[in-house]
């Protein structure tokens, strides 16, 4: 029985991963789209980075989570839950990968982090404009933005095989978090 139950947990994480990896690829390209289109103030850069960097995501991951529960039954232990979280997410990280990071920043748009730039240096300067008292702190800012930003241009193969471990640790990590919330034992009854 729990073999069976193993299994189904697996193949349901799985399936809820490769979901819920579209899900966020979507979101991501949205949050893109509305970094460099919508978001022509820091406030407005600020409050979209929250909202479709952590508020969303960790809300859809919530959602899966429970949805994946129902799925094999609604009870599972804590290293049932672990396992089938860890699966869903690490599915939903390579479908991120290949659709956000590999299609559409490679074909569909080659200048994204340019792009990007542009449209979070932009706010910031007009932040700037708005109020001089703080243009020291407004160029740092753009400063350690466009370091980073650079950094992103020139990643090699090997920086990203250790991105690539250390983002399988962190989903490891995640995935013990949303287990220890989301387990629901059988209660066992003895006589």
């Amino acid at each position: 029985m729990t073999e069976d139950r193993n299994k189904k947990i697996k193949v349901q994480g799985l399936i809820n991963g490769l979901i819920l990896g579209a899900v966020l690829s979507v979101v991501s390209i949205l949050y893109f789209y509305f970094m460099i289109q919508v978001a022509k103030t820091a406030v407005a850069v600020t409050v979209g980075s929250v909202v479709f960097s952590y508020v969303l995501p960790i809300g859809i991951a919530i959602l899966f989570c429970m949805n994946l529960r129902k799925k094999i039954g609604g009870y599972w232990n804590v290293r049932q839950a672990t396992t089938g979280i860890f699966i869903m997410f690490f599915a939903s990280y390579l479908v991120v990968f290949i659709i956000k990071d590999n299609v559409f920043a490679k074909v569909i748009e080659p200048n994204m982090l340019q792009k990007t730039e542009t449209a979070m240096v932009n706010a910031l300067n007009k932040l700037k404009a708005e109020n001089p008292v703080n243009a020291k702190d407004v160029d740092a800012k753009i400063s350690d933005m466009k370091k980073a930003l650079e950094g992103e241009k020139s990643i090699t193969i090997g920086q990203q095989i250790q991105s690539f471990g250390i983002t399988i640790i962190f989903l490891f990590v995640l995935a013990l978090i949303f287990a220890a919330f989301f387990k629901n034992e059988q209660q066992q009854y003895t006589s």
